[in-house]
């Protein structure tokens, strides 16, 4: 409907991940909130403390946090799990991300699966086929198992959350034990979870917030104005909107212009033919 109004529509989650683009970067933003909310509702949630602690009545041991994906999402939940005493581990299908992973004071969990041709356009992870999540989960969920917290974060641009942990391995945790999925609006990386829902099972809380950012309003507002200001400035000379199609930052984030839908993700998913043709242009 925009598109047929003439109106010309960018999209910032489209933005390319390159150097140009990283003072615009609106989902590293939302997602470093994300991250850091999501081990705060774990927390809350958790019948135990998170720190290793020395008490008068002895030693209290540390929560053990399992982080499933490091992207900047899940590397703010690992950064947020260590500042409050957790014992942290973390899994992504990138190995490349291990030394990341490690400088945050967290451990890595190599699992025996091919990790190669994983890493998909712009550095995100991919989508792989059902045998490759299937042997995940299999190697997976003695890790789930042993942890008091597991925040899980996979998500594939485009496509629904790929299925992480099923409901057999939630009956394998701990009862108090509690997963946070902040991948519940694009389906959920664990099975039992329902968006915007708190789901008890075999004991094991299980919360699907939605809009996390939005529970932080004074800096998710701050960060996202900034990187809105930033692409702003890049299209706007002298007052004036530029579409310059050499560069791959308007490129990418035009996703309409002159009654068209131009952008191939997007023609994709609304189901148009690759390329616009001269029929569909509105008058």
């Amino acid at each position: 409907e925009l598109a047929e109004s003439g109106v010309t529509v960018f999209s910032l989650e489209l933005l390319p991940r390159i150097t140009r683009a990283q003072s615009m970067d609106v989902l590293s933003s939302m997602s470093t909130v994300a991250g850091y909310k999501a081990v705060l509702l774990a927390a809350a949630e958790l019948p135990r403390m998170f720190p290793l602690l020395m008490t008068a009545a002895g030693t209290v041991s540390p929560a053990r946090v399992f982080v499933v994906g490091a992207g900047v999402m899940g590397l703010t939940a690992i950064a947020t799990a260590k500042r409050l005493g957790a014992v942290v581990e973390a899994y992504d299908v990138r190995a490349a991300v291990k030394e990341q992973v490690e400088s945050l004071g967290a451990k890595f969990v190599e699992l025996p699966l091919p990790s190669e041709s994983v890493e998909g356009e712009g550095g995100y992870a991919k989508a792989m086929d059902e045998e490759f999540y299937r042997r995940q989960r299999e190697t997976m969920s003695r890790v789930v198992a042993e942890s008091d917290v597991v925040i899980t974060t996979a998500q594939v641009p485009g496509k629904q959350a790929p299925l992480l942990i099923t409901g057999e391995m939630v009956a394998g945790m701990g009862p108090g034990s509690v997963i946070v999925d902040l991948a519940a609006e694009q389906g959920g990386n664990c099975e039992p979870t329902r968006a915007g829902e708190t789901v008890v099972l075999h004991g094991v809380t299980i919360l699907g917030p939605v809009n996390l950012p939005a529970t932080v309003p004074h800096h998710a507002s701050q960060m996202y104005a900034k990187n809105a200001a930033a692409l702003l400035l890049h299209l706007v000379k002298d007052g004036n909107l530029l579409l310059d199609s050499e560069d791959e930052i308007t490129r990418e984030t035009l996703v309409a212009h002159g009654g068209d839908v131009v952008h191939p993700w997007v023609r994709a998913a609304l189901g148009l033919p690759a390329e616009p043709v001269s029929g569909e242009r509105s008058s």
